[in-house]
This record gives C-alpha cells, structure tokens and sequence, in this order.
C-alpha cells in the first residue's frame, strides 16, 4: 500500500488555478443558509466543494479525488486523468 501511496505522489503534476477557478472553490464550499418548509434541505458545503472540484477536474484534465496541496493557495499536485 505505501508503495502505491508513493508511485501515485511522483505520478501527480502541479496545476495551477486561475483567480476566477480559485474564488469558484472558495464559494462553493461556503455554508447556503435556508429555510426548509416541506422541501429538502440544499447541498451541504461538502457536496458543493466536490462538485466545484469534479467540474475543475474536467475543465483541466485531473482525478478531481487525487488533489493536494500545493505551494501556494492557487497551486495544486493531481493526477493526471490521461
């Protein structure tokens, strides 16, 4: 398992986000308030901060599960979906 967990760090690239796809996670993963009145409650932030990931994940070509840090707040290491 630890030799997988390294192969997939070395396999990881660094992406860097724009300041819209940045402020795009940022608002995604804020609390929604409402009010619930026979409906269902939204999105938890979780949800909402997956979603924005799944669709960065696309637009740039990553597994939107694979991401870390990276060295800035912009800056990222994911694996490569290719």
């Amino acid at each position: 398992m630890l030799q997988n967990s390294l192969i997939n760090k070395y396999m990881k690239k660094e992406y860097q986000m724009t300041e819209e796809q940045y402020n795009k996670i940022i608002e995604a993963s804020k609390p929604v308030p409402y009010l619930v009145f026979g409906g269902h409650p939204p999105s938890s932030p979780q949800d909402n901060a997956n979603a924005a990931w799944r669709n960065l994940a696309n637009e740039m070509g990553f597994i939107w599960d694979s991401v870390e840090p990276g060295r800035s707040k912009k800056h990222f290491l994911a694996t490569p979906n290719k």
